[in-house]
């Protein structure tokens, strides 16, 4: 079988039609040129060049291999390419888990910064709760998450991405949205919609540890997963609720958001990967990331 170098003698010899040109322009001599032309020959079973000693002229059989040859060598050198840069992570594959406050704002803004300036990296998105994440990625079915402060395991780095206050949200209706902040007396015995303990686990362990350190007791009138379907009841004015900053994102009509009593309470979204990774892509997502962040804050 003949060898790339074989075809880059052959592409020079071809198109200089003169071997002591193609010599030179491939930094060597002309007797192991020659040798080379002999063995790509030999090994096709043809003859590529007519040689005399006044000319090269290409054969029929050569005329179409030199069309094929430049076509291998190009591939060759993207293959090359390619694999270098998937090597440095500035090309490959990386899927993205989120939770759907995470979805509102960072993740497009993630994506369309991505794709700007690192237009040959595929970034695939997967949304899901934090729970069904940490599982991803334990299964390997995503490479990076941005996910809530939970049961990390050990086999798992993470690294904080942000930190955001919680906020009452309210109709515009309700008196308390004319109020510059909000007072745990403020809730107490009113009715409240809430993040369920199972699926909204880590924000129900946040608030109701707000409300009972202040001895604040509402009325739980519904059990929630995502904070848009919180915000939807909270529209139609059956309820309060206590929701990440980042919800206002979502824009809800006569929907107000109030300060708490704890401004340092806040809402924590990490990134996890695995430690093990082998995706050299997930590095540079991630300090993209990271970066796309610290200038949103900053």
């Amino acid at each position: 079988m003949f060898e790339l170098f074989q075809l880059r003698c052959f592409v020079a010899v071809a198109e200089e039609l003169h071997f002591g040109r193609a010599a030179q322009r491939l930094f060597m001599t002309q007797p192991p040129l020659s040798r080379q032309i002999q063995l790509l020959e030999h090994a096709l079973g043809v003859r590529l060049l007519e040689r005399s000693t006044r000319a090269v002229v290409l054969t029929a059989a050569g005329k179409s291999f030199y069309t094929n040859a430049r076509l291998l060598l190009k591939q060759a050198e993207q293959a090359a390419t390619e694999a270098r840069r998937i090597d440095t992570g500035e090309a490959g594959r990386v899927t993205l888990g989120f939770t759907a406050v995470t979805g509102y704002g960072l993740i497009p803004d993630l994506l369309g910064a991505a794709k700007s300036q690192m237009p040959q990296l595929e970034i695939l998105l997967k949304e899901m709760v934090s729970l069904d994440q940490i599982a991803a990625l334990n299964s390997n079915l995503i490479d990076l998450g941005f996910i809530r402060p939970l049961s990390i395991p050990h086999a798992f780095a993470t690294e904080l991405l942000f930190a955001e206050p919680l906020m009452l949200a309210v109709h515009a209706t309700n008196p308390l949205a004319r109020k510059r902040g909000i007072k745990p007396g403020d809730l107490d015995r009113k009715p409240l919609i809430m993040h369920s303990p199972d699926e909204g686990k880590y924000f129900y362990n946040l608030i109701t540890a707000l409300l009972g350190a202040a001895g604040v007791q509402p009325t739980y009138v519904q059990y929630l997963e995502q904070n848009h379907t919180i915000l939807s009841l909270v529209r139609k004015g059956l309820g309060m609720a206590i929701v990440p900053a980042s919800a206002k994102h979502l824009q809800f009509q006569d929907v107000v958001f109030k300060p708490l009593w704890k401004s340092e309470i806040r809402a924590e979204i990490f990134l996890a990967w695995r430690a093990d990774s082998q995706n050299p892509a997930l590095q540079v997502v991630r300090e993209f990331a990271m970066r796309l962040c610290r200038r949103h804050l900053s």
